[in-house]
């Protein structure tokens, strides 16, 4: 299978990439610079531009592009890229993906679980309404963006992402130094929940979503059962064998965080109802597991 693949360079995007083509797949990157070869194709997302060209004889295209979430403070500059790098791509590729005399069969969207905003104990499947906030507005912008491919007839989906287990990048890349020097602990009251998923997991799911035609709309990609940060922080020093008795108080995250401090602080107990309804199954479902899985 032909598949285009946007944000290939970072930590999700570049697991699938491999996955795919270990597995003899031709993975077209979609890069923001002239290609280089026949396996690339060039987009600038912010200019709402695409190479046609390139998408011609995709069967499916998986769009994980976007400005990361915690690489800097959320100044208003730094929030309209957040937004701009996400809702712009999105539109851009839909349009292109739409306009295609031979469209894709699929078109696998990015999301987050940041969609459901602060849900505190109340587990939310794909059917919740969107929460409050700068992050749940991104999300529903994202999301609306990849309209012209569904009015198109292309089955869409969105991955809406946890919290990603992994020693490469993301929360965990920065977690994990700490807690092997003795230095984590939780962040706040620590009652707040975190819906993670392992590296290995989320790439699978992703996999799964493109080859199930029953798969559309907005998909949870989260471990089936999410802990609280007490919980998890509980479990990293039990795997890691270090003591966790540092905790970072709420004044002082919103100090150093300033607005992202909320959703750092925040509460998403979102479950993953349609993986488990199409029969996906886990492999690291656990925290425990999905911490050993990163470190191995």
């Amino acid at each position: 299978m032909r598949i285009a693949v946007t944000g290939s360079s970072g930590l999700i995007g570049g697991a699938l990439v491999r996955s795919l083509r270990a597995d003899g797949h031709e993975v077209v990157r979609v890069v923001r610079r002239p290609s280089r070869s026949g396996n690339e194709v060039e987009w600038q997302p912010n200019r709402q531009y695409v190479d046609v060209a390139g998408l011609v004889g995709c069967e499916a295209v998986v769009n994980l592009a976007g400005a990361g979430i915690g690489d800097h403070r959320w100044t208003d500059a730094y929030r309209k890229e957040i937004r701009d790098s996400r809702v712009l791509g999105t539109a851009a590729l839909a349009e292109a993906v739409a306009s295609l005399d031979t469209p894709p069969r699929v078109l696998l969207n990015g999301s987050a679980v940041g969609y459901y905003g602060d849900t505190g104990d109340r587990a939310v499947d794909e059917n919740a309404p969107p929460g409050d906030g700068f992050l749940p507005e991104v999300c529903v912008e994202w999301e609306e963006a990849a309209a012209p491919a569904q009015e198109a007839g292309v089955r869409t989906a969105f991955a809406r992402t946890g919290l990603v287990v992994a020693r490469e990048g993301g929360a965990w890349a920065r977690m994990f130094p700490l807690f092997k020097a003795g230095l984590g602990g939780r962040l706040g009251d620590g009652r707040q929940y975190w819906s993670f998923i392992s590296l290995h997991d989320e790439v699978a799911a992703l996999r799964h979503i493109l080859d199930t035609d029953a798969l559309s709309g907005p998909v949870n990609c989260t471990a089936p059962d999410p802990l609280t940060n007490r919980e998890i922080t509980a479990a990293m020093g039990r795997v890691l064998h270090r003591p966790t008795l540092f905790a970072v108080p709420a004044v002082a995250l919103k100090v150093v965080l300033g607005d992202m401090a909320g959703d750092v602080l925040g509460s998403q107990r979102a479950v993953p109802a349609k993986l488990l309804d199409s029969g996906f199954s886990f492999a690291f479902p656990g925290i425990d597991a999905a911490i050993g899985a990163a470190l191995r």
